[in-house]
């Protein structure tokens, strides 16, 4: 019962299968080719764009900042002078999330270009203001330069059927403030229509679209027939769903838009740094999302917006360059038609006595073994990394060079996967696992038609391939080689292309992620694996060199991973350091989060004690050291409570434009109130963290200050104000970094923060 799949008779048929499997394979994961940047007046130009993006990407602009005042300025001016109605929207924004509540002011830049015959609304949305660290190049300045772009492509080309709108966002990295106000206040969000947001978690690769509103058909026809290199599928979307990531399309998908959300995310070490310049774009990628965003504005920008609503999703995905689409309801069939066929196959082979029941089953139970093994391997893999290079630590697996890495992520699950293997090949057989191989990728399908119907085909189109290939082979065995590599080949242009999304967005801290996907991959290659064996059973020291040379390729590619991923000038390591004064006892600290601080950090910080930092200030282990203090006043604050409310008046006599309450109770329900203005709610649950329950932020902080309430359980209340700077120049002390060291992402980096405790 160990018969073989493919006779030796086909064996150079059957290796050159493979190998024709696995160039699929890498060039289905690859990048497409981008367009170039130069193109004709009508169509989009990332040179043109860049040239935009130099105008006001220079710089960080927090919200709040004077960079983010002049970035405002400029484009209110541009965005005129090509003839639109321009207005900057000005109120207060507000953000919840668990145990936090964020207020801000926001100055939305909100430009209409009046449509012919308008059915509706198209709204192109992106964000000005940038992390407070880096000038944002990508993030989103490089969207806000592309809609300029668009914008002028359109005038060439004449006026649209339906009205334009370009929301140019405020406030959007501190939780989608300006997006908020647009879609809790502004007329035309009353209106509706369709909405195309752009974001960027990186500064390479293609434009991906990763988002959707529900019921999207008709939005991913329009996508699929106008964008020339759809990039993107369905997964992407369900993964997002059950995310708890937000961008400033939630806010107005939530308003009633229906729409798009796409991004790049490669190079996405320079996300949320000093590194995401103009320098480190990648023109590619702005060319790429610009033509998308130009392309979806006039598709949409000519549609009858009316006729776009749907009652279900479509299933898309890629595959050798075309976008392949079809209705969500068809997800469940095509998973139950997979289990049908693979339970044919099961049936085929027992009558064929190339197999026994207990020995499929034993087979299906066993690939378990490698998917649960090379998930852990993975995650220990970046423990390991962590403990050899500790600057990897505030980089969240997001590496400056991370090809020879996702590499030994590859060969270290091929070693799980041909130690199992070739342990039962002979025992069980090659056709029992190649079966037990497809139960369990079957299975995942039958479940997401369930939880998450756009995932499923990750799962259900390769084992559905897998199974019919099978079949195929075994009814027709002069065909098995070519029926075999089919199927794996449908693998090929699924699977990896996925992994190596889900790689470039999770990165190696996460890497468990892309191992299971890499396991898949490899139990979707199982019957092909065996044109590569002999008819005979494989001695104990062959099984043994062919997972050894599999184990020397991961240490051969880490080291190497190790030896390329240097840091520099062009590709620096992270640092964490604040300043912090407690002005209730006059002592300053100098504070960091690094695992191992660098030489640079270790100037300033030495101790693992935090009992000099204010009431409520440490999160997580910390690194400290004395600081000279600063000779100002901390953040002022005067109320009273009643009952289980606190009224409060908050303000900065040193002018900071931050300011943060930690309190030592969950808070409910927050209200904020800028002088003159009206009251803002927010419903707050949860818990912050075990040291500060609640916390209360407020961002672009007016001279005057402004009224903060919120509720909490009786008794006394502790408060911890702090009011914050960003850069750390003015802080006593200070030495700037070298040219191979930057600020890490962490927000609470890169800040003179001065404290306060009260109690009400």
């Amino acid at each position: 019962m160990n018969g073989k799949l493919i006779s030796t008779r086909f064996r150079i048929p059957g290796v050159l299968a493979v190998l024709a499997v696995l160039v699929v394979s890498v060039f289905g994961a690859a990048s497409v080719q981008q367009p170039e940047s130069a193109a004709p007046a009508g169509q989009f130009s990332a040179e043109r764009a860049i040239a935009e993006l130099r105008g006001f990407a220079t710089e960080p602009r927090p919200m709040g900042s004077a960079a983010a005042d002049r970035a405002r300025d400029h484009l209110v001016e541009r965005l005129r002078a090509e003839g639109l109605r321009v207005e900057v929207q000005s109120s207060l924004g507000a953000y919840a999330a668990t145990g936090l509540a964020t207020f801000g002011q926001v100055d939305n830049v909100v430009a209409t270009l009046p449509g012919t015959a308008p059915t509706g609304t198209v709204l192109l949305a992106a964000h000005y203001d940038s992390a407070g660290v880096g000038p944002g190049a990508s993030d989103d300045g490089a969207s806000v330069a592309a809609m300029l772009e668009t914008v002028r492509a359109l005038r060439e080309s004449g006026p649209l059927r339906n009205d334009l709108v370009l929301l140019i966002s405020d406030g959007e990295e501190d939780g989608s403030l300006g997006a908020g106000v647009f879609a809790r206040e502004h007329p035309l969000a009353a209106r509706g229509g369709v909405v195309l947001n752009w974001e960027a978690r990186g500064v390479d690769g293609p434009s991906l679209m990763f988002e959707t509103t529900q019921d999207n058909a008709r939005l991913i026809e329009v996508f699929a027939d106008s964008v020339e290199h759809p990039r993107g599928d369905s997964s992407m979307v369900e993964m997002y769903r059950l995310m708890p990531n937000s961008t400033d399309f939630t806010d107005l998908a939530g308003a009633g838009f229906a729409g798009l959300n796409s991004a790049y995310l490669e190079g996405s070490s320079r996300y949320h740094t000093a590194s995401d310049t103009i320098a480190n774009l990648n023109p590619g990628s702005l060319q790429h999302q610009g033509e998308n965003m130009l392309a979806l504005t006039r598709a949409f920008g000519g549609a009858d917006l009316a006729d776009l609503r749907a009652d279900h999703d479509l299933v898309y995905f890629r595959a050798l360059g075309l976008l392949i689409t079809y209705p969500d309801a068809v997800v469940l069939p095509l998973a139950l038609l997979n289990a049908l066929l693979l339970v044919g196959a099961v049936v085929l082979a027992r009558y064929r006595r190339l197999v026994s029941l207990p020995r499929t089953l034993l087979s299906a139970l066993s690939a378990l073994v490698p998917i649960a093994v090379a998930v852990v391997l993975a995650q220990e893999l970046w423990s390991l990394l962590v403990a050899v290079r500790p600057d990897y630590d505030l980089m969240n697996g997001l590496l400056h060079r991370p090809l020879a890495f996702l590499l030994a992520l590859a060969a270290l699950t091929a070693t799980v996967l041909i130690g199992w293997y070739l342990a039962l090949r002979t025992r069980l057989g090659p056709t029992a696992l190649a079966l037990g191989a497809l139960t369990w990728p079957t299975v995942a399908g039958i479940a997401c038609a369930s939880i998450a119907p756009g995932a499923a085909f990750v799962f259900t189109v390769p084992a559905l391939a897998g199974a019919l290939g099978l079949l195929l082979a075994m009814c027709f065995p002069r065909w098995s080689a070519i029926a075999i590599a089919a199927a794996a080949a449908v693998a090929a242009m699924v699977v990896p292309v996925v992994a190596r999304t889900v790689f470039n967005g999770m990165g190696l801290a996460l890497g468990g992620a892309t191992a299971a996907l890499i396991v898949l991959f490899g139990l979707f290659l199982v019957p092909s694996g065996e044109a590569l064996l002999p008819d005979r059973a494989l001695s104990r020291r062959s099984a043994v060199v062919a997972v050894s040379t599999s184990l020397a390729a991961t240490v051969a590619l880490v080291l190497s991973g190790l030896a390329i991923d240097q840091f520099d000038a062009q590709h620096p390591r992270r640092s964490h350091l604040a300043y912090v004064l407690n002005a209730d006892t006059g002592t300053a600290s100098w504070v960091s989060a690094e695992t191992k601080p660098t030489g640079w950090t270790a100037q300033f910080v030495g101790s693992r004690s935090t009992e000099a930092l204010p009431p409520g200030y440490a999160r997580g282990e910390l690194w400290t050291g004395p600081a000279r203090p600063l000779a100002v006043e901390g953040p002022r604050v005067t109320g009273s409570r009643t009952g289980d409310t606190t009224n409060l008046h908050v303000s900065s006599p040193r002018g900071a434009r931050s300011v943060v309450l930690r309190v030592d109770q969950p808070i409910t329900e927050v209200t904020a109130r800028l002088p003159g203005g009206a009251a803002v709610p927010l419903q707050v649950s949860g818990t912050r963290t075990a040291t500060w329950p609640g916390e209360i932020r407020f961002r672009d902080l007016p001279p005057e200050g402004v009224e903060i309430s919120f509720r909490t359980r009786g008794g006394q209340v502790r408060v911890t104000a702090i009011d914050e700077t960003r850069g750390l120049t003015g802080a006593p002390g200070f030495r700037p970094r070298p040219a191979d060291l930057e600020a890490g992402t962490r927000e609470d980096g890169d800040l003179v923060a001065v404290t306060r405790t009260y109690r009400f």
